[in-house]
């Protein structure tokens, strides 16, 4: 499976940005996807994930109710829709996603950029 992550770039503070995770898998929908994220010097961190079963959403504590995340099984697309960013948002965004019917990521995709300045 390969996914592409894109839409990042360069926001103020208080403005919003949507990123489209996009997948080669035949099968896209019975796979839980999920957004991580890497700050410079830091460890990659868990940002969001929507589950194959029933398309249940988690968020980590401080991107709640700012973010959402959504699919559209479709397309093969998940997107993170950013609101409100903040300076602590700018990081490289990374997607990922599972094998089917799991919500254990195995497949990467390259990360985005997204930078906020304030």
């Amino acid at each position: 499976v390969q996914l592409q992550a894109s839409g990042g770039g360069l926001v103020q503070a208080g403005g919003s940005l949507r990123l489209t995770c996009a997948a080669s898998a035949r099968t896209f929908s019975n796979r839980g996807v999920a957004w991580f994220r890497q700050a410079p010097e830091q460890e990659r961190d868990f940002v969001a994930i929507i589950s194959w079963k029933e398309g249940a959403t988690t968020y980590a504590n401080s991107v709640k109710g700012r973010f959402t995340i959504s699919r559209d099984n479709v397309k093969n697309m998940v997107y993170l829709q950013m609101n409100n960013v903040k300076p602590e948002d700018t990081a490289v965004y990374y997607c990922a996603t599972s094998d089917p019917y799991s919500d254990a990521m195995r497949y990467w995709g390259k990360g985005t950029l997204v930078t906020v300045s304030s």
